[in-house]
């Protein structure tokens, strides 16, 4: 009886690395174990098996097993944010929330991503953005974004004018501008000098001509005084 207790351990070890069971990194692991998975809020394991990180996994779009890390919906959660908070997350994963820097960051160390950016307006039209290759580096290069290959879902490339710039937010100016971008349009991005996407600005409705890009915009599809309804932008390994 003392040696089975002693062999369980690893005769369980044995059999979990037969059968191939592992924490899921990301969402497209889950959807690979079982492509009837619907799209909700699924624990990933970007880090280490210990460390659980709760996300939106998007089952549907574009064949499915997209790992969602920034969402907006209606306005519920305050994306006016420090940069403490877009490092290690914010909001409510099951509904608006930013998953956090650290962890795309850590996840990019692991596989090669692409990204899909979903928008919506409140005239109930749909549009998105893809990009076959999608990462960020460290924080000590200011998680730099790094962008490439756009597909055009009728919503332009927006994200092409913020390739190869460091993370902004309000309380860490990196952008290339004399001000300051974030504090500026409302909210913490990859900005330059300032932005063509601002998917973190303040949630307005529509149309507003006398607000000028504060709002969550892709310009290069609504321009710099509409706000949309929704956007989220999502990640999945590249086939």
């Amino acid at each position: 009886m003392k040696l089975l207790s002693a062999l369980l351990p690893l005769l369980v070890s044995m059999v979990t690395s037969c059968h191939g069971l592992t924490f899921p990194l990301d969402c497209s692991d889950i959807y690979i174990s079982d492509d009837t998975q619907l799209s909700g809020v699924y624990n990933i394991y970007p880090i280490e098996a210990t460390s659980a990180v709760q996300v939106y996994c998007d089952m549907d779009s574009l064949g499915g097993g997209w790992t969602v890390f920034q969402r907006r919906m209606d306005g519920t959660v305050n994306f006016y944010r420090g940069w403490d908070q877009y490092k290690m997350g914010f909001g409510t994963v099951g509904g608006e929330y930013w998953l956090g820097l650290e962890i795309v960051y850590h996840l990019n160390l692991q596989k090669k991503y692409e990204l899909l950016v979903d928008m919506e307006d409140f005239e109930g039209n749909q549009a998105y953005a893809r990009y076959s290759s999608f990462s960020i580096g460290p924080e000590s290069d200011g998680y730099t974004l790094h962008v490439s290959g756009f597909t055009d879902g009728g919503a332009g490339d927006s994200l092409e004018y913020h390739n190869g710039n460091k993370f902004s937010t309000f309380d860490k100016d990196q952008d290339v501008w004399s001000d300051n971008c974030a504090r500026d349009h409302l909210g913490g991005f990859w900005y330059y000098a300032c932005h063509h996407a601002n998917p973190n600005g303040l949630y307005r409705w529509g149309v507003n001509s006398h607000v000028y890009a504060d709002g969550v915009e892709w310009h290069s599809w609504k321009g710099w005084y509409y706000s949309l309804k929704t956007i989220s932008m999502k990640i999945r390994p590249v086939q």
